[in-house]
């Protein structure tokens, strides 16, 4: 197995695909690692797991983040992926895999949010849950996410078209309906707290407010502690050099801005297929340059 070819695919795949990949081997490397220490693949992520208590989140408050990378079996971890993947190629076809990854990565904290809050202010949650584990939380936020932003984007599905915003109304409502009976009330909860941000994200970007720029910022300033610093080429400078070049290239920026906010209302009223290729082509393509 050549690992530099695979190291090499890793890195110029898709932020899906890595969220994919990085899952796929914690899921397997936590059981691998339990079975040789013969012990319960709980007692080994047990300070990553999200626990109900306020006390406990306070000594751990990295589980409500890390929660969202464990997962309990293989089918667990099997369909959110799938569901993932399947949601997350609409979402990138219209934005930077930064804010992707910015809407799964609030998506899992809001619903690791929402599940703690409501295991200790309702009375019929309380101790019910020894933690929560799973992506499902991340991926309903991603869900939601594109189908408040792009509603009308139809699917086909069994030979039948169905609009994105119908697939999540119908996940969301069977949480909303099976949660008083379920044995994972704490995981639906998770999802439903993915959701109201994955909708309210989407709402306000809608208007012209980007809630999620601060985390993306803080994204960026995470990723440039562990880049390289290079040192930069000496560059003579001209005291009266012209300034045509850069109103050229604003100007041009500007152009592409206004042409991309068209391409988008497009969308928000017409869905994703009433694009047409060259108007793909150019969201694509803003997208990896943003």
């Amino acid at each position: 197995m050549d690992t530099n070819n695979l190291t090499y695919q890793f890195k110029t795949s898709s932020i899906v695909i890595k969220l994919i990949v990085i899952n796929a081997v914690i899921f397997l490397a936590v059981r691998l690692m339990a079975f040789f220490m013969g012990m319960a693949p709980g007692q080994l992520t047990q300070w990553f797991v999200l626990p109900e208590g306020f006390g406990s989140v306070l000594l751990q408050p990295w589980s409500l983040l890390t929660y969202a990378f464990l997962h309990f079996g293989f089918f667990h971890i099997l369909f959110n992926m799938l569901w993932l993947y399947w949601f997350g190629r609409f979402v990138l076809n219209l934005f930077s895999e930064k804010r992707f990854l910015t809407v799964y990565l609030l998506g899992a904290f809001f619903g690791g949010v929402l599940y703690v809050a409501t295991h200790n202010v309702f009375p019929a949650l309380k101790g019910s849950s020894a933690g929560l584990i799973g992506a499902s939380g991340a991926v309903t936020a991603i869900m939601v996410f594109i189908a408040t932003y792009t509603p009308n984007t139809e699917v086909m599905i069994f030979r039948f078209r169905i609009k994105l915003w119908h697939i999540a109304l119908v996940l969301v409502l069977l949480d909303l309906v099976l949660l008083p009976n379920s044995d994972n009330a704490g995981g639906r909860l998770a999802h439903i707290g993915g959701a109201i941000f994955g909708f309210v994200y989407a709402q306000q970007l809608q208007k012209g407010n980007d809630i999620g720029k601060w985390f993306e910022n803080m994204i960026d300033w995470v990723g440039n502690m562990f880049k390289p610093k290079k040192k930069k080429p000496f560059t003579k400078v001209h005291r009266n050099r012209k300034t045509t070049t850069k109103r050229t290239t604003d100007a041009q920026k500007d152009a592409n801005q206004k042409k991309i906010d068209a391409i988008l209302d497009k969308i928000g009223k017409s869905g994703y297929d009433s694009l047409t290729k060259a108007e793909k082509d150019f969201l694509f393509k803003a997208g990896k340059d943003d």
